[in-house]
């Protein structure tokens, strides 16, 4: 797909487009309050919007480094710095599946909640068997949809900060011409993987937006939420995929236990096919906060960079821009 169809276009107009927007369901006023800080409940959230606010905003995450958002349960405290944020930015499809009353009893104290996943439309996005009132919501992983969905964080921090909009909408632009970039990327380094082992296994099913993208056959373990049971059955059966076609790697999440892609490693070796751990990926969280890989992007280029070189393609030594860990 050709990415200009959806680069920011010029910043000019994206500020007038970000004034112009309908009222965002998702925002529980219409009347802009001081915004001092927002709380987002899930880091690749949490980077969206500081990179449009940036710097304007103190923005903060919930849901920290190699927690499973499918399964988190906010405490007392949790709650409390919800309640007490100016805004609460989330993913929305139910990612945050076990805290939609605590969300709810954010808006009911007046404070907006703003579901940036829910902006993309709806026959862009994969269904969800699990939960069928609500779309895959691990779309991220396409930077595309994940650019669209930073246009809505843009909107609601316009509204909130009405004076600083055009800032946002300049900070939006230039996010969004590095997913650009990022996506051209991606879609480069995937076509160099050989032809026969273009097929992605993880721990559970968080990759298949990455896989319409680019190109690649997705299986996993899991379902799309993680509440689901890994079975027995699905190992075997993933198990004989393995071995029948040849893949030379599997991969595991940091946010998900790694019993059983190990055990699709043992399977395979059984019947003599040797399957490496491709490595780690980020799935439902990013890296390290502070680090490069705890930036939406950074993410990105460390999935692409560790699924492109495991499964034998081409990729630079450090990635997109140089800047992975060793």
């Amino acid at each position: 797909m050709n990415t200009r169809s959806y680069v920011a276009p010029r910043r000019s107009l994206l500020a007038a487009g970000l004034g112009a927007l309908l009222p965002l369901p998702a925002l529980a006023q219409s009347t802009p309050r001081p915004l001092r800080s927002v709380l987002a409940t899930v880091a690749m959230v949490g980077d969206v919007v500081r990179e449009v606010s940036g710097g304007r905003i103190r923005a903060e995450t919930l849901i920290g480094e190699g927690v499973d958002p499918h399964l988190f349960r906010p405490t007392r405290a949790d709650i409390a710095r919800l309640l007490s944020a100016d805004a609460v930015f989330a993913s929305g499809h139910r990612l945050e599946g076990r805290m939609g009353d605590v969300l709810d009893r954010v808006r009911a104290a007046g404070k907006p909640v703003i579901l940036i996943a829910e902006s993309v439309p709806r026959d862009r996005l994969r269904a969800n068997p699990e939960y069928p009132d609500a779309a895959d919501p691990h779309l991220w992983m396409d930077p595309s949809l994940w650019s669209i969905a930073s246009v809505e964080a843009a909107a609601a921090l316009g509204r909130l900060v009405p004076d600083a909009r055009e800032a946002f909408a300049d900070n939006l632009a230039k996010f969004r011409e590095r997913l650009a970039r990022l996506d051209t990327y991606a879609r480069d380094a995937v076509a160099t993987i050989p032809a026969n082992a273009r097929v992605l296994v993880t721990a559970h099913d968080a990759f298949g937006y990455f896989g319409a993208r680019y190109g690649l056959e997705v299986e996993s373990i899991q379902g799309i939420s993680t509440e689901s049971e890994a079975n027995l059955a699905a190992i075997e059966a993933l198990v004989s995929k393995l071995v029948t076609r040849r893949i030379p790697a599997v991969f595991a999440e940091t946010s998900v236990p790694d019993r059983a892609v190990r055990a699709l490693i043992e399977g395979a070796g059984a019947r003599g096919q040797r399957v490496a751990l491709g490595g780690n990926l980020f799935s439902d969280a990013m890296g390290k906060a502070g680090t490069y890989e705890g930036t939406y992007e950074g993410m990105i280029d460390h999935n692409v960079t560790i699924i492109v070189r495991a499964l034998g393609g081409q990729v630079p030594p450090r990635g997109l821009n140089g800047r992975l860990a060793a």
